[in-house]
């Protein structure tokens, strides 16, 4: 059974920075690919970004503007997202996804597997 679990949620002011975490477990994850999203109440799960197992090619939403980067420790079985330069219409729950394939993507309808979420507020 694939468990995913998503840490580093917080209250963070306007311009700040917070990394996210996200642990894997309960089966090798050498072909899958891993993401994050996030949503709001009453929208859609949003597209954020996205890294092969081996971290050799990775995606990110260009509505980012290079504010998030997606990142990998194979040794760790974990993700992180970096991100910076928050603003208030970042808040969200923030979800790490996998998917079993070495093929990025972008649609959540293509992850099979999902965290339970955490909840990044940004906040003066």
């Amino acid at each position: 059974q694939v468990h995913l679990e998503e840490h580093g949620g917080q209250l963070v002011p306007p311009g700040g920075s917070l990394r996210l975490s996200c642990v894997a477990s309960g089966r090798t994850f050498d072909n899958h690919t891993m993401a994050w999203f996030r949503q709001v109440p009453g929208k859609e799960r949003e597209f954020l970004a996205t890294i092969t197992w081996k971290g050799d090619i990775t995606s990110h939403a260009d509505s980012l503007k290079g504010r998030f980067t997606i990142s990998r420790d194979k040794a760790a079985d974990m993700i992180y997202l970096q991100m910076d330069s928050l603003r208030p219409e970042d808040t969200a729950v923030y979800y790490c996804a996998a998917r079993p394939s070495r093929l990025v993507a972008s649609d959540p309808a293509l992850f099979n597997y999902w965290g339970q979420g955490t909840q990044v507020t940004v906040s003066s």
